[in-house]
């Protein structure tokens, strides 16, 4: 009699009402996570018709995105600990509910303060539901074919997640209205949450504490810290307030690190970095995720700006890159036994750092055949190589117990990166397109006649070949930043990362329902 028919006639705690379906149960965790990760980029497309709905200032309007995963990231590694202390299950259909009536109460909005509240619960939603559905494969699958597996498909949902929401996005915004790209995720939501205790498996509880100074000092670091670096690209780095911020940064981030090495329960345990491999997935998914916003952010505005496309077509031109990803992330899945890592994750940083360095050449005039398609291929293969091996070296070798906080610190990783890259590219992109407004301008009234003049000094407005040439350069300056940290992360592939990863150890944590005994 196998542990399976046993399981069946007696049902453990916390096992799945209607028995374990790993097809209904991968489909359940990894739809939340594509809910979660897309609603980084879904509001995208969006913005213009929130800023003239709620009249959003230009600069209050980058908060609706920032507003969303500072939380998140800030808060992941609470969320992590929470699964573990209280069950995953239990916390994962929780962080579901919350982020959907986030989400209703986003899309109700009627003021600026309102939307970036809701902006910010659905975060903290998110926070709750994305590291306890990672650390739900690892107690609902054997590590082994049928684990890996299960890592593609969620490191494709998450890798292509940003695409996906785009397109979606566009396909709301312009059939329906902005306020859709909030209501969608209500009965999507509804669905799961019921869906999870049928064919999920519960984790066995673990006794702890919550770490609320740990999680508290590094969201309010990180916060401040993207501050900074939006503030800079307005104010300039000579700002007090600017200065002020990075201050306040790096006294709060300093906190939490003296916290945390103190702390008997930490909400980041800092032995989770002395295993080399893990450590260099955690720097190197800090770094991709940079590049992957800001490729996003950047080409959303460069397609609709310069290229002219609507909504839709602006989601529809970045699908190719969402199916590149899905696919690269299972042949890679399939091929992680055989090959290994490192050679896998060398590869994926050669082609995330191709297709970047071939963006940074974009110009006014390039169209989108012959300028975007190609380097957004070439880097979404990139990305569908690494997501699928970041994720699987991130919790190799980890025990159940520990499951939780190891993926939390990938999730977590994921939006601090996403949100300090992003800043940092703005920053770039603001001066670069500052320098050479100045420079344009200039040549542009020197050669004006005096009515062009006259006409300029009264609306201030250039000539859309002029502005189009300014945001390109900014677009292509802030590109060639972000082939940094591609590059940064083909040096921690050669340098850090291992051949092989240790195995996992033996713990005494309960067998996850696919193995089966005799």
């Amino acid at each position: 009699m196998t542990t399976t028919s046993r399981t069946a006639a007696q049902p453990a705690p916390g096992a799945a009402r209607r028995g374990f379906h790993p097809g209904i149960a991968l489909a359940v965790i990894a739809g939340a996570q594509l809910m979660v990760v897309l609603d980084a980029t879904i509001v995208n497309i969006a913005l213009p018709h929130i800023q003239s709905a709620l009249h959003f200032s230009t600069t209050d309007l980058s908060w609706v995105l920032n507003a969303y995963t500072l939380t998140f990231g800030g808060l992941l590694l609470l969320g992590g600990r929470a699964g573990d202390i209280l069950g995953r299950r239990r916390v994962f259909i929780t962080g579901i509910l919350v982020f959907s009536l986030a989400s209703l109460l986003g899309g109700l909005a009627t003021s600026t303060g309102w939307l970036l509240a809701a902006r910010a619960l659905q975060g903290v939603g998110g926070a709750i539901a994305s590291p306890t559905a990672l650390a739900l494969i690892t107690t609902n699958f054997a590590e082994g074919p049928a684990r890996n597996r299960a890592f593609g498909v969620f490191a494709a949902v998450s890798g292509s997640g940003a695409a996906v929401g785009l397109l979606l996005g566009g396909m709301l915004t312009s059939w329906l209205s902005w306020r859709w790209v909030l209501f969608v995720n209500v009965p999507i939501g509804i669905l799961l949450a019921l869906a999870a205790p049928l064919y999920i498996t519960e984790s066995e509880r673990q006794p702890g504490r919550f770490d609320v100074a740990g999680a508290l000092t590094s969201t309010a670091g990180m916060t401040s810290l993207v501050y900074g670096f939006i503030r800079a690209a307005q104010q300039g780095w000579t700002d007090s307030v600017t200065i002020g911020a990075f201050v306040a940064a790096v006294v709060l981030l300093s906190v939490f690190l003296a916290i945390e090495a103190r702390s008997r329960q930490p909400i980041t345990p800092l032995q989770m970095f002395r295993n080399r491999n893990r450590a260099g997935s955690y720097a190197i998914m800090l770094g991709l995720t940079a590049a992957v916003f800001g490729m996003f952010f950047f080409l959303t505005l460069f397609v609709q700006q310069v290229l002219g496309y609507s909504p839709l077509k602006a989601g529809l031109a970045f699908l190719p890159v969402s199916g590149v990803i899905i696919v690269a992330a299972q042949v890679v899945a399939r091929l992680v036994p055989s090959v290994g890592p490192k050679r896998l994750m060398v590869a994926g940083s050669l082609l995330a750092s191709g297709g970047l360095a071939w963006l940074s050449r974009i110009t006014a005039t390039s169209g989108y055949l012959d300028g975007i398609l190609g380097p957004t291929l070439l880097f979404g293969l990139g990305m569908g190589f690494l997501f699928v091996l970041l994720t699987i070296v991130a919790v190799s070798g980890v025990s159940r117990e520990e499951s939780g906080a190891a993926s939390s610190l990938l999730n977590a990783m994921q939006q601090v990166g996403a949100s300090l890259g992003l800043s940092i590219l703005v920053t770039v992109f603001g001066t670069a397109s500052r320098n050479e407004a100045t420079d344009l301008v200039g040549k542009f009234l020197a050669s004006a006649s005096p009515a062009v003049r006259a006409q300029f000094q009264r609306t201030g407005q250039l000539p859309r070949q002029i502005s189009a040439q300014i945001l390109a350069h900014g677009i292509a300056t802030a590109f060639q930043f972000a082939v940094l940290f591609a590059l940064l992360a083909l040096v921690i592939s050669l340098v850090v990362i291992q051949a092989r990863p240790t195995g996992p150890p033996r713990d005494a944590g309960t067998p996850v329902p696919s193995e089966t005994a005799t």
